[in-house]
């Protein structure tokens, strides 16, 4: 399984983890979702993976800035 794809132009990062149901996997993404992750749910071979991303929406930088 690939540690990345690039679905929908956007690149998505494998969770490490197959799953033998569609149902397992949606209840797993669902969680997902919930904490902010774009998720894209892959069938291959009858098994179920997922591949999450999120987009970072605020830097928090600490210290004066570089002279």
């Amino acid at each position: 399984m690939d540690l990345a794809r690039v679905i929908d132009g956007k690149k998505f990062m494998w969770d490490g983890a197959t799953y033998e149901t569609e149902e397992e996997a949606k209840k797993v993404q669902e969680g997902y979702e919930k904490d902010e992750f774009e998720v894209r749910r892959i069938e291959e071979e009858r098994k179920h993976y997922l591949f999450t991303r999120r987009v970072v929406t605020e830097v928090v930088v600490e210290g004066p800035p570089p002279m």
